[in-house]
């Protein structure tokens, strides 16, 4: 394939270097060294746009990928809140979109099994739970977007949960347990350098704790899963997410 970068950091960078590896074509590079070369013409060379650019920046990339018409992959997180907008988008423009708050295929199983374990544990009242997230300093939003889905797929298995919150460790809005309620799901969120992403989900009773944990070693995992989406999505319209990608209900 041919494939355009939009967002070329520490991710765009790994992302290269996979699809290099797997054969395909990297077509087009952008950072904000050079925004001016994000172009209609440009991105319609790619087969294919994977975006991991920044919350600011990705609505514009995703609706100049409509326009170009070549699918895109959505890594960047922070844009969820106009999800059902884009949805409704892409399908209008018979366009193509998958996104993830994380493509790793080993969180992508961590996610399944997430929600399989909230089920069970539901029928258990006497077990808080509660999610804890890991990521290196440089990481601009908190909680990551891994948690949040992590902790909806806790609140949709487990109706004494109706929203989640979040606290970041070490900063004005590190809050008292005390102040998180029965009907609130904690997500506790630490900044700690050069840790790619520690995901647990923690159910806590007074006899003993379970502990549900995702530990990445490296960002080639999420690398590997955003190319393995952008194949998978070469030749399809719709509006997707990993879980149609890796389909563990099949």
């Amino acid at each position: 394939m041919k494939i355009a970068l939009l967002g070329y950091g520490k991710m765009g960078k790994m992302i290269e270097q996979v699809a290099l590896e797997r054969k395909h074509e990297i077509v087009l590079k952008i950072d904000h060294d050079n925004l001016q070369e994000l172009t209609l013409e440009n991105l319609q060379k790619a087969d294919v746009a994977i975006e991991f650019s920044t919350p600011h920046t990705v609505l514009n990339n995703i609706a100049l990928c409509f326009e170009a018409e070549i699918p895109v992959v959505v890594g960047a997180t922070g844009w969820y809140e106009k999800l059902q907008e884009v949805k409704i988008e892409c399908l209008q423009r018979n366009a193509s979109l998958i996104y993830a708050s994380n493509f790793s295929v080993g969180v992508n199983i961590f996610f399944h099994i997430n929600k399989m374990l909230a089920k069970v544990m539901n029928r258990f009242p006497d077990y808080e739970v509660q999610v804890e997230e890991i990521h290196h300093t440089q990481k601009l939003d908190a909680p990551s977007g891994t948690a949040i889905t992590i902790a909806e797929g806790i609140i949709e298995n487990m109706p004494v949960k109706e929203a989640w919150v979040n606290v970041v460790s070490g900063t004005l809005n590190d809050a008292s347990p005390l102040s998180i309620t029965p009907q609130q799901l904690l997500i506790e969120s630490h900044r700690i350098e050069n840790v790619p992403g520690t995901h647990t989900v923690v159910y806590d009773s007074e006899v003993d704790s379970i502990e549900f944990k995702h530990t990445a070693h490296n960002r080639s995992g999420f690398a590997l899963g955003a190319v393995l989406a952008a194949e998978w999505v070469k030749d399809r319209k719709g509006f997707f997410t990993a879980a149609d990608l890796f389909n563990f209900n099949a």
